[in-house]
């Protein structure tokens, strides 16, 4: 897996962030040529995700440090199961210890959250997919965890896709306003609109919005705006997701459903990592 270099530069400044100048408790106990051999082990039940980033923390934490690989993302696993093994100095096991683990269980946590989701629908014509409400700087490896947990992107960025939401309508005087000022720039983008009632999914509609974002609307509601958009929008329901509701509101119609949970309220997997040699 070909990581870009700003995740790249992420992982180093994390490494700097928990190493500081040095790891004093290791370089006090531990001599600097002595190596190990250590398992990163599953405590849990959950969909692992993550290790090529776990496998960029060791190789820049320091060279001659190798991972095996034993079970690859995507794969679900139970508590004991081994997921990987590291051998290098032992100072680099222990000094990027954290680190590894600390991105293997968040990543693993949010592929484990989807997947959960994308099971409740999965006979079902909808997409899972995820929001911008992602970790400072840990955006590319949380939606890399997504899509592992068999959900799929929404924009990465602000650069990405044109997505009008209430803030910009009220902004430029208006949802037509709004998306005639978007077109009159970019005539070949797709423009999605947010909209919080029926009457402003007709608006958005007949201004031309190629996709319509449904903002914490009623099952009922959803269900009739599916009908008015069908042919004309893709609509994606939005708001208040829950793992209790996903089935209710994927059975309305609608073509996306995003789910802010993913990334912003998941539980980390439960990893650990343990020398053996």
């Amino acid at each position: 897996m070909l990581i870009p270099y700003f995740v790249r530069r992420v992982i180093h400044l994390a490494l700097e962030e928990d190493i500081g100048s040095c790891d004093l408790t290791t370089e006090l106990i531990v001599s600097e040529s002595q190596k190990s051999v250590a398992l990163i082990i599953s405590k849990g039940n959950y969909v692992v995700a993550g290790l090529p980033f776990v496998n960029e923390v060791f190789r820049l934490a320091g060279q001659g440090t190798e991972l095996g690989i034993f079970l690859n993302d995507g794969s679900m696993v139970e508590k004991g199961d081994i997921i990987a093994e590291v051998s290098g100095l032992t100072r680099t096991l222990l000094s990027s210890e954290r680190v590894a683990l600390n991105i293997l269980q968040r990543l693993s946590g949010i592929a484990t959250l989807t997947h959960q989701y994308v099971q409740k629908v999965k006979d079902l014509k909808v997409k899972i997919v995820d929001t911008r409400k992602t970790t400072p700087c840990l955006r590319y490896m949380e939606k890399y965890a997504v899509r592992t947990g068999g959900g799929s992107n929404h924009r990465f960025g602000l650069d990405d896709g044109i997505l009008i939401k209430n803030n910009h309508i009220k902004a430029a005087g208006g949802i037509t306003a709004a998306i005639r000022a978007a077109k009159k720039v970019h005539h070949l983008a797709k423009i999605e609109v947010e909209v919080e009632n029926l009457n402003d999914l007709r608006e958005a509609l007949s201004s031309g919005a190629d996709v319509v974002m449904l903002d914490n609307m009623s099952v009922e509601d959803m269900r009739e705006a599916v009908e008015v958009a069908k042919g004309v929008a893709i609509i994606e329901a939005s708001g208040n997701i829950t793992i209790e509701r996903v089935r209710d509101i994927a059975e309305t119609g609608v073509d996306l459903i995003s789910v802010g949970a993913l990334t912003h309220s998941t539980p980390a997997a439960d990893i650990s990592m343990k020398i053996v040699e």
